[in-house]
């Protein structure tokens, strides 16, 4: 059997295959084609748009940015040895640090009461011709923008406006603001501690105090006194005052320690060591004391109580020289490291930026829409395709109600 005796489309294995699949292929130099037929428009189209682009731009009022960084501190302050050395207060005020100092400043600065100050301070209601306070803290939050660097402790605010000195002064006015709010909270762990015992002295000084009083009103002369308590009831007062302390400890640790921590533990067991010590030392001292006249125990209670206040006005004393002398170390609660100032060029609009974004997508569109061209027109020559076109106009010709 020869090939003159086969089928055309089985002697040519290349004759298999129908115009139709070529013709649906899309050709790469069709493409190219249709670009060069359209470079002119392709080219001179983004420029064009590009350059009115640029020049609108140029119309555009300017926008400046001010901006003011500050360090927050870090960590907590160092005086481990000398409250090592006042026993049972040595954990009193003791308090976690804080995970993320830099966020919590932040929130300070968003806080409503740091807005509202800047809200009263720059008029910022007709500035941005709000009515109410919660839409004037959105426009602020639009144009002022505060960011925390975890690493190395530093925040940064920038403040956006058409007037660069009112820029760098609302930047600035942030950092103002916010320290004083410091000014009226207690932030740092030296700063609670300082407050926490200035409570404690003021309260201790007033029961030492009324003690003293007692103690001398009762008319009686220690030197007059067959038994002399000052050694035996210095040393229960000192207990009693040491019991007092322990349990201060406890209650403090309480907000930062769980019952099952080490710590907490071993701080339990010495408050009981405590006790025990002091029952001890009083059934010593009752059984010592025993059938004195009643002039002698009025006086014993009344030293007693007075040395017991004694004992705590100086350890607290202790303390809260301790917790001043951290604060001092700490010094201001921020430290500022760049102070805004009127920029001397405006951040917005970015000119160069606008004009290339609007040459691009110029070209991206001018692109499509010459390839839709082409693609239509390609169908046209076609009744099928035609026809198909014709439905289509139709249907967009009676969808926008012109039919």
């Amino acid at each position: 059997m020869t090939d003159s005796n086969l089928p055309n489309n089985l002697s040519n294995p290349l004759n298999s295959v129908g115009p139709t699949d070529t013709e649906d292929e899309i050709s790469l130099l069709d493409l190219l084609q249709v670009v060069v037929d359209n470079l002119r428009l392709l080219v001179l189209g983004p420029i064009l748009i590009g350059l009115v682009a640029l020049g609108i731009s140029f119309l555009i009022t300017p926008v400046y940015t001010a901006t003011t960084r500050f360090l927050v501190p870090q960590g907590q302050s160092a005086s481990a040895a000398m409250m090592q050395s006042l026993g049972a207060l040595a954990g009193l005020g003791a308090a976690a640090g804080l995970k993320s100092p830099g966020d919590q400043f932040v929130s300070f600065i968003k806080s409503d009461s740091v807005q509202n100050a800047l809200i009263d301070r720059f008029s910022l209601m007709d500035r941005y011709e709000k009515k109410f306070r919660v839409d004037t803290r959105k426009a602020l939050a639009q144009v002022a923008t505060i960011t925390s660097n975890a690493k190395d402790g530093i925040v940064t605010v920038e403040a956006n406006d058409k007037d660069p000195k009112f820029a760098a002064d609302l930047a600035n006015g942030h950092v103002q603001e916010l320290q004083r709010l410091l000014g009226r909270l207690a932030i740092t762990e030296a700063q609670q501690r300082r407050l926490f015992f200035e409570k404690l002295l003021a309260t201790t000084n007033a029961k030492w105090v009324r003690a003293a009083q007692e103690l001398k009103a009762t008319g009686v002369n220690s030197s007059s006194l067959k038994l002399n308590p000052a050694s035996a009831l210095e040393g229960v007062a000192k207990i009693h005052a040491a019991v007092t302390a322990q349990e201060i400890k406890l209650s403090t640790m309480r907000g930062y320690l769980s019952d099952s921590a080490p710590e907490f533990k071993q701080a339990q067991t010495e408050l009981s060591a405590l006790k025990q010590q002091l029952a001890v030392l009083e059934r010593q001292d009752a059984e010592s004391n025993a059938g004195p006249n009643a002039t002698q125990n009025d006086y014993i209670a009344k030293y007693r109580e007075y040395k017991y206040n004694e004992t705590l006005f100086e350890l607290f004393s202790k303390q809260y020289e301790i917790a001043r002398i951290d604060e001092g170390r700490e010094g201001a609660t921020i430290q500022i490291i760049d102070v805004a100032e009127p920029p001397e060029r405006n951040s917005k609009p970015k000119k160069a930026l606008i004009a290339m974004m609007a040459t691009l997508a110029t070209g991206f569109a001018l692109l499509l829409f010459v390839f839709i061209r082409q693609a239509l027109r390609g169908a046209a020559q076609t009744p099928e395709s035609a026809e198909k076109l014709g439905r289509l106009r139709q249907a967009w010709r009676k969808a926008l109600g012109r039919a």
